[in-house]
């Protein structure tokens, strides 16, 4: 029988990375979107068809952060999190042969603003505000079902690095002679890169007594400055002009954003996949911007 894998909000350059990865090992991968092509998230009887006797479901699900924080759009961002993953819950439950695991996405950003010390899953703290309400949302809502033949793991996902998402908009500040220091400079940049991403959510599958919450993000987090100066020397760019907080919000406002997705210090460590033997394969920012450049 053909192994069967489930991408919701699977469209996007991580949900295709990893529709790849899984059709090389030889799954059948179905993914959910409101796209045209996919399963549609009001056709029930095909997603129940698509998770009944799947491996794995990992659910990807919501409204990108890029953008300005309307009351419409803090809505959109809201619910199109936890209503996709209440959605998945219930189709589970109604699935004659469960899903052996269900890997929901979450976000680094639920923790503070920290420049003091590493956030991990033990002793992180919870930070405050719209963006930190809706992740902790996000995972209630994943959390809120009990299934007792599914294995839950939510991971706090940091910035990936790969061939899309934010790198695009890093690489053109730097294409321009942007590519300085944003604000202080100081604010942690935890990130991981995308094959470490896939290698995490394979690792989740061999180990069956592992659930509960990670911080998927590389074990050697940079500050913005060091960020900014790596992917320079990386794209050969010898300098960049700096951004300070005020020509940010300027920018961002033109650019219908926001500037927390780049002045918030965003610094998680992988504590649970280090403690249980998890190898990066790409731990360090130039080896992973190396592989990216090639």
């Amino acid at each position: 029988m053909v192994k069967k894998a489930v991408i919701a909000g699977g469209t996007g350059f991580i949900g295709m990375y990893l529709k790849e990865k899984y059709e090389r090992l030889g799954y059948r991968v179905h993914i959910i979107s409101r796209q045209s092509g996919h399963i549609q998230w009001d056709d029930a009887c095909a997603m129940k068809d698509a998770l009944d006797g799947a491996k794995l479901v990992i659910n990807l699900a919501g409204k990108s952060v890029n953008c300005r924080y309307t009351e419409a759009n803090k809505r959109e961002i809201f619910n199109s999190r936890t209503e996709t993953t209440e959605t998945l819950g219930r189709m589970i439950e109604a699935c004659s042969t469960a899903p052996e695991l269900w890997v929901n996405a979450s976000t680094a950003t639920i923790y503070r603003h920290a420049e003091d010390r590493p956030m991990t899953e033990r002793n992180g703290e919870i930070g405050r505000g719209f963006s930190v309400a809706v992740a902790k949302a996000w995972e209630d809502s994943f959390f809120s079902f009990h299934l007792p033949d599914t294995r839950q793991v939510a991971l706090r996902i940091a910035i990936v690095l790969g061939d899309g998402g934010v790198m695009e908009p890093y690489r053109k500040l730097v294409k321009y002679g942007l590519g300085g220091k944003q604000g202080s400079g100081r604010q942690m940049f935890s990130w991981i890169h995308i094959e470490d991403l896939y290698r995490t959510v394979r690792f989740m599958q061999h180990r069956d007594e592992l659930s509960g919450v990670f911080n998927a993000s590389a074990p050697n987090p940079v500050t913005n400055q060091e960020w900014m100066k790596m992917l320079r020397q990386s794209m050969n760019r010898r300098g960049g002009l700096p951004a300070s907080k005020w020509m940010l919000e300027t920018g961002a406002a033109a650019l219908r954003t926001e500037t927390e997705l780049i002045l918030k210090s965003r610094w998680a460590v992988p504590e649970r996949l280090v403690r249980e033997g998890f190898r990066f394969r790409y731990p360090g920012l130039r080896s992973a911007l190396a592989d990216l450049n090639n």
